[in-house]
Formats: C-alpha cells, sequence, structure tokens
C-alpha cells in the first residue's frame, strides 16, 4: 500500500512488465537453507557498516506513548526499496549497494536504466542511490527492504534535499542583524552594508556573503529517533523534521555518532518461514512516567 501519489497502480503495472525477467539471485528464488546460513555467517558489530534505506516522506504526525507523552514525528514510508546492483571490492574497488526506491511508469525511464533495472529482475524506480557497506553485509540482486530493517528506539541520520526558498536576502540567508531603523538610514535598513575595504586590496574577497538563493541543499539531520514502526505500512515515525518536502525521498542510515545498544539485524530483517508479525512496534520509553510529580 502506498501512501503517496497512489502509486499501487504503477506497482501493478511495473510488475507485470518484469514478472517473466525475475533475476535468478533475488532472495525470492534462493533457497530458504541458503538464506538462513547466510544470515547465520554474518553478525553484527558496531564496526561494521550496513546498508541504509530509501523512503518517501510523507508528512508529520504526533505519535503519544504509553504515558500519554507527544512526540511529533516524520513518517517515512519505504516504498518498493531493492537492490539494484551489487559492488564488491574485487571488481570495483569497494562494496556498495544500488537500491532504487519508488516506482515509475517505464515509458518515463531511459531504456539504458530500464535494461539496468531488468538485470536485477525489478520494475522502473524512481531514484536510484548507493550505500557503501561492509564486505558481509552485501545482499543478493532484487532483495526488498523493509521498515524493519531498523529497530524502533534506534538513532538514525535522515538526509534530504532541503525546501528551496528562492533568492533572499542577508538577514534571512545568512542571519544578519541588518541597520539601523532610524537616525539618518534612508531604505537601507535590511541591506548588507560593506562588502570589503577601499584601494588595498581593491576587491571582494572570495566567500563574502551576499544575497543568493537559499535552499535546494543536501542537509542531514542527525540522530533522529525511531518512535515507532508501521510494519502493515511500511511506514518509519521518526522524532523531529526532516529536510525537503512532502514526497520528496530520502537516505535513512544508521546513526554514526549514537550507536545502539541493541544488536540490529545484519545484513537486513529476513523473517523467517511461518513467522507472524506485528502490526506495529513501538519503541520502549522506559519506567519513568514524564508527567509524574514526587510530593516528597
Amino acid at each position: 500500500m502506498s501512501l503517496w501519489r497512489g502509486s499501487s497502480a504503477l506497482a501493478a503495472a511495473a510488475l507485470r512488465q518484469t514478472a517473466a525477467r525475475a533475476s535468478p539471485l533475488s532472495t525470492a528464488a534462493a533457497p530458504a537453507a541458503a538464506s538462513a546460513a547466510r544470515a547465520e555467517a554474518a553478525a553484527w558489530s558496531p564496526e561494521k557498516k550496513r546498508t541504509g534505506l530509501l523512503a518517501v516522506k510523507i508528512g508529520m504526525m504526533p505519535v503519544w506513548d504509553h504515558f500519554g507523552y507527544r512526540h511529533n514525528c516524520t513518517v517515512l514510508q519505504v516504498e518498493a526499496c531493492q537492490v539494484t546492483q551489487v559492488k564488491t571490492a574485487d571488481r570495483h574497488g569497494f562494496n556498495a549497494l544500488q537500491l532504487g526506491v519508488g516506482l515509475r511508469k517505464p515509458k518515463n525511464v531511459s531504456k539504458p536504466v530500464l535494461g539496468h533495472l531488468a538485470k536485477a529482475g525489478v520494475p522502473a524506480k524512481r531514484q536510484l542511490q548507493e550505500f557503501r557497506v561492509s564486505e558481509d553485509a552485501l545482499l543478493p540482486l532484487g532483495t526488498t527492504l523493509s521498515a524493519l530493517h531498523f529497530n524502533a528506539g534506534q538513532y538514525v541520520d535522515v538526509c534530504g534535499v532541503s525546501k528551496g526558498k528562492g533568492f533572499q536576502g542577508v538577514m534571512k540567508l545568512h542571519n544578519f542583524a541588518g541597520q539601523p531603523a532610524s537616525h539618518g538610514n534612508s531604505k537601507t535598513q535590511r541591506h548588507m552594508g560593506s562588502t570589503g575595504q577601499c584601494q588595498d586590496p581593491g576587491k571582494v574577497f572570495k566567500g563574502k556573503k551576499m544575497p543568493g538563493r537559499m535552499g535546494g541543499n543536501r542537509v542531514t539531520r542527525d540522530n533522529l529517533w525511531i518512535a515507532k514502526i508501521d510494519v502493515e505500512r511500511n511506514l518509519i515515525y521518526v522524532k523531529g523534521s526532516v529536510p525537503g518536502n512532502n514526497g520528496g525521498i530520502v537516505r535513512v542510515t544508521d546513526a554514526r555518532k549514537k550507536k545502539p545498544e541493541a544488536p540490529l539485524p545484519y545484513p537486513t530483517f529476513a523473517p523467517s518461514e511461518g513467522e507472524a508479525l506485528p502490526s506495529e512496534v513501538l519503541a520502549p520509553h522506559g519506567d519513568v512516567d514524564p508527567y509524574h510529580y514526587d510530593e516528597n
């Protein structure tokens, strides 16, 4: 189920076109015994690097914990995130996974990209991005990643392109204080003022802060806390704001500065056969009630 731009119809059409060209390396075609052996061989440690996820920003909404405390969260949907290319150190000089997210009409994708995706047995994707990983964190082509790739309660880094705000002045763009609004100042209250000296050096130094375009830059929010994971709809609720517009694609990776205490699914979450998954997973909030008043 997709929550953005009604792409469920695109998913059905794209899957029909690529169903006959499924990759022999996909996890769906791999024997269960081989998948179990691979999972046992790979053990997670804080020094190892897992792949991240590509998700679609849906918007913001509040989430209440069992104490009734409100957390303002951004909702991210992991929409058809699949492995489209595997890069190894022997062939490419480094270990990485290329992931594709979202669904597009095949007619809107170039033929070289469609051929590239057909090798992995995946439908036309909205965007492709690459993640560096450890050698034992590589995944087979066509592997589908879900929101359970992360644990509820862990910290993640979210990277996206910030909203474009157009051409702005120095007070908004660089937090300049501005000039006096009285005492003879005429029409320059929001101007930048002097740009440098006179004959010496006789130029404006490079890097001088001036008016210009604001936004549209790559921004990373560090250490965002995962408050909840909706397993049924493949949603991740992270506490705080995330760069970009609703509908934009963001990169979600394990936090570099806050290592998780509990082991993470490595190289990714793989449910066992017949395992019943919960509809949602809430992060642990501890035993201290934030609203409790101790009279002593």
